[in-house]
């Protein structure tokens, strides 16, 4: 089973809740927008948004310039429903990550669920060549991942577990560090998974 068929499976069969990564309120994701007074037009992305909340909040704080890129067409196909008429000031992509060829630029890359499942060195410097191509001049990547006290495997897939400087390590040809910290979340099955979190800023 390939990737796309593999997501494209899970969205069709587990309800929201049903799935480890539910987070009714994404509190680290939500705190980077405050901490960095990310202005309101600011053009941002939520890479592997599935049918996340983050798109919700933001639309509730008064974000206006959003995008949510998905592997899953069922994935962007349950959150446009939940949204309704809201949905249409997202705009959505479906694409797996690494043939993502952005036209454009974001002033916020945001990636809480995406690249902890590329798992080979070739795959990891490809995401890491697509952020900076995509992120505009002093723009932000606010990126989550599980951490090395985290799981081995996510949704039966195997994933990457990154220390804060394996994180550092990766990006920072091109990105510089301004926070990181690590944070527990609590699943729908009662079990506890250890993320990473960090931000980084375009160097100039």
């Amino acid at each position: 089973m390939n990737k796309k068929t593999h997501w494209e499976n899970v969205f069709a069969t587990k309800q929201e809740t049903e799935v480890s990564w539910y987070q009714r309120k994404p509190l680290a994701s939500l705190q980077f927008f405050r901490d960095n007074a990310i202005d309101k037009d600011a053009k941002i992305i939520d890479v592997g948004g599935g049918d996340s909340y983050l798109i919700d909040h933001l639309l509730d704080m008064g974000y206006t310039n959003l995008y949510l890129l998905d592997i899953s067409e069922n994935a962007i196909n349950r959150i446009r429903k939940r949204l309704g008429p809201k949905a249409e000031k997202v705009t959505f992509i479906v694409s797996d990550i690494l043939d993502f060829k952005p036209e454009e630029t974001f002033d916020v890359w945001h990636d809480r669920a995406s690249f902890h499942f590329l798992t080979s060195a070739e795959d990891i410097v490809r995401y890491e060549q697509i952020v900076h191509q995509a992120v505009s001049e002093n723009g932000y990547l606010f990126i989550g991942t599980f951490s090395e006290n985290g799981p081995l495997k996510c949704s039966g897939l195997e994933i990457t577990q990154y220390s804060e400087m394996k994180l550092q390590n990766v990006f920072k040809e091109h990105f510089e560090t301004i926070q990181c910290f690590t944070e527990d979340h609590q699943t729908p099955f009662g079990t506890t998974q250890n993320f990473i979190f960090c931000t980084f800023k375009n160097k100039p």
